[in-house]
């Protein structure tokens, strides 16, 4: 069956085409709600508010753009709509951001990568993952956010500069 039909029979609240949608999406989407959760069951559970949310609205999408944007867009804004409502944000000196490109080398492990970006404070982690792995510019960060743009700018250097002392320490054990 074609996601056209598949969507035109989930707004038609056919139960069996919602049961296939989600089967087609959540592991995609499971793996981004885990990027914006402190846990592995906050994850499960903005999943699950994010499909509430895609079958509530599903009459919304005119099948303009990509679906796969669409779907993605929801899932983001559910996984951080729980911290719209509580100020976990610092206000920091924007003069003070320096430049910290992590530079990533051959010799990193992917695994110690995902790690460590998932071990960053939680705001910090929001925006690198908004900004730098989903691409969104720092304007729409911090509309996301509820921060200004000078605040996504400040998290998005304090975590550039953490994760690069985190990579440095990496590779001397190495060496060691």
């Amino acid at each position: 069956m074609s996601l056209e039909k598949l969507i035109k029979q989930c707004k038609n609240k056919n139960i069996n085409a919602q049961s296939k949608l989600y089967k087609l999406y959540a592991s995609k989407l499971f793996s981004l709600c885990l990027k914006y959760s402190k846990s592995y069951a906050e994850a499960e559970d903005n999943l699950q508010d994010a499909f509430v949310t895609v079958f509530n609205k599903i009459d919304q999408y005119k099948n303009k753009g990509s679906f796969d944007g669409w779907i993605k867009r929801i899932t983001i804004n559910t996984a951080l709509q729980r911290y719209r409502q509580v100020s976990v944000y610092s206000i920091t000196d924007e003069t003070a951001i320096e430049d910290t490109s992590v530079q990533l080398e051959e010799d990193v492990d992917l695994d110690f990568l995902l790690k460590i970006i998932q071990d960053l404070p939680h705001q910090y982690r929001l925006v690198f993952n908004l900004y730098v792995l989903d691409g969104f510019s720092h304007n729409e960060v911090s509309e996301m956010l509820k921060i200004s743009s000078g605040t996504s700018k400040s998290n998005l250097s304090r975590a550039r500069l953490i994760l690069k002392e985190k990579i440095e320490d990496y590779k001397a054990n190495l060496s060691s």
